[in-house]
């Protein structure tokens, strides 16, 4: 199965960007912290809610628009921020947005990502996002909030859970740390894929597109980039923080990186307009709880005074159905589209965007929910092995 056309999942994207990738890049993507047990969880969540569907109803038309962040979306989906992109396809972080532009679904630009606020701003037309840390150079952190004002970027979003790295034991055991220790099996790995060596060689242009100007030295090559950068991740921010960018950026603002319902309810206070649900994917607190079971919990402390984005596990349309229905406004997912960006380049993260599209209106139309504004627990079957009913011993 060589072509994305052949793909219909994500995992068939997982296999081909398996076999396309270096093994420590495809190890970067897919892995997790320590045992892994909650990257698995965040996904085998969503199997332990089921859907309740209702017959004899009109469907012959199915609505899957939605309004978040002040932003029409043409389906609740964001494409979550990843750093470097360009490791995985050379036509990194811009051919993502395109993609998701085209389906008219909101992208979220990383901080450390290889292609800067200002080039996506320019060369790409959809809803956008900045993702940003409270780094310890505050007159950076400023000046990020600026640009992406002078960008028009139509929300700021803070990621609050990664005060230091999660014990990444993948890529430990193939080197992919930073600064990269590649392993004599990790080198043989990339001359083992030409295709991803050729077109790296052929543009081999790798920075982090947002800082770089930010080092004094740039002589001293990407080494001292990367240093400067991992000096920046500051363990002592808190709530006062969270409100005074708030104020700075004075528009739509997500939180990212909550599970807990009195952080969403601090979040609130501190002039968030979301929160996005989320452990980043795993890669941090092992045996931190999946963010859709975290749902119920959160809207019942918040009521309707703030957007709920669930960020991790979602791989299907009916995970998005299940996570709205549950209280949520929309969701996010980074891994399904780097997978995606692997296997083809834009052409890829079009066609999973399509699918994904198209598994959310078939099982919408299934259910016998003609909007996905009007989920709620209805669609959701209350059993008793049903984690929302509470049945789970």
């Amino acid at each position: 199965m060589s072509s994305v056309h052949h793909c219909w999942s994500s995992a068939d994207f997982r296999q081909i960007a398996k076999r396309r990738l270096p093994s420590p890049l495809f190890h970067y993507i897919d892995g997790g912290a320590d045992d892994e047990w909650t990257l698995r969880e965040n996904t085998a969540a969503f199997d332990r809610y089921r859907l309740l569907p209702r017959q004899m109803v009109d469907n012959s038309s199915i609505d899957l628009s939605t309004r978040l962040l002040g932003i029409d979306l043409a389906l609740p989906l964001i494409l979550s921020p990843t750093g470097m992109t360009r490791l995985f396809h050379h036509d990194r972080e811009l051919a993502v947005a395109r993609a998701a532009a085209a389906a008219g679904v909101a992208y979220s630009l990383s901080t450390m990502a290889t292609t800067s606020i200002e080039d996506i701003a320019r060369m790409t037309t959809g809803p956008k996002i900045f993702q940003i840390y409270m780094l310890r150079d505050r007159g950076l952190t400023a000046e990020f909030i600026r640009r992406a004002k002078a960008a028009k970027y139509d929300a700021l979003c803070l990621t609050v859970d990664t005060p230091l790295a999660g014990h990444r034991e993948r890529d430990l055991r193939t080197g992919m740390v930073m600064p990269p220790r590649l392993t004599p099996a990790s080198l043989l790995s990339f001359a083992a894929h030409p295709h991803w060596t050729f077109n790296y060689l052929r543009d081999n242009r790798f920075t982090l597109a947002n800082v770089a100007h930010r080092v004094d030295a740039l002589a001293g090559g990407p080494m001292s980039l990367i240093d400067y950068v991992n000096s920046q991740f500051d363990r002592s921010v808190t709530w006062e923080d969270a409100a005074w960018m708030a104020r700075e950026w004075g528009g739509p603002f997500i939180v990212k990186g909550l599970l807990s319902a009195e952080d969403a309810k601090r979040a609130v206070q501190s002039g968030a307009t979301a929160v996005m649900i989320s452990n980043h994917g795993g890669r941090q607190l092992d045996s931190a709880p999946a963010p859709v079971d975290c749902v119920a919990p959160i809207r019942d402390a918040v009521g309707r005074d703030l957007e709920l984005i669930v960020d991790g596990g979602v791989r299907r349309g009916t995970h998005l159905i299940k996570a709205m229905a549950l209280g949520a406004d929309a969701v996010s997912f980074g891994r399904p589209y780097l997978y995606a960006l692997a296997s083809g380049g834009q052409a890829g993260v079009d066609r999973l965007l399509t699918l994904f599209r198209d598994e959310v209106a078939r099982s919408l139309a299934l259910l016998g929910v003609t909007s996905v504004r009007t989920l709620d627990q209805s669609s959701l079957f209350l059993g008793p092995k049903s984690a929302l009913g509470r049945g789970d011993p």
